[in-house]
């Protein structure tokens, strides 16, 4: 039993801290958040779809609607690999040109697909960003438990009303 002063697990988005117990709440939200992905996942390629088509019937050239493909799907690894980082590792392990750099935020908005999909492989695994919620959690956890369950640290510790 926690009492109120313990450390309490951070809510994820779609699952809020059913992760912690893995409920049939938490089964159906896995399920909800898979399939919602792929949907996602089947619009975006869509949408890239028409946008090549639109190179394509422009009589550009083959090798520019080559080249446009060649970007999306560059774009695409990148922020899945991006996203399966941050879902994995969490948004601390982004360093150097995959940190919060706002020159390539349209390679991120391109490669949504990308992400989209690597939200999806990770959603059947787990709730994505459950294990790094986890071990955060856990750690807390142990930090309140080796002060005894206190928040001062000094549980033996009181201070004299003079």
């Amino acid at each position: 039993m926690t009492d109120a002063s313990s450390p309490a697990p951070e809510p994820i988005r779609f699952f809020g801290t059913t992760w912690v117990a893995h409920g049939a709440a938490y089964w159906l939200r896995r399920v909800g958040v898979s399939l919602g992905a792929l949907l996602t996942v089947a619009a975006g390629a869509l949408v890239l779809r028409f946008a090549v088509g639109g190179v394509r019937i422009s009589q550009s050239g083959g090798f520019v609607t080559w080249l446009l493909v060649a970007a999306i799907a560059l774009c695409s690894f990148l922020a899945a690999l991006r996203t399966w980082k941050v879902l994995a590792e969490g948004p601390e392990a982004l360093t150097g040109w995959m940190a919060e750099d706002k020159s390539l935020g349209a390679v991120w908005l391109i490669g949504c697909v990308g992400a989209a999909a690597a939200y999806f492989a990770r959603s059947l695994l787990e709730a994505p960003g459950e294990g790094v919620h986890r071990a955060a959690w856990e750690a807390a956890s142990a930090r309140y438990d080796e002060r005894g369950g206190s928040r001062s640290g000094r549980p033996g510790k009181k201070r004299r009303k003079k």
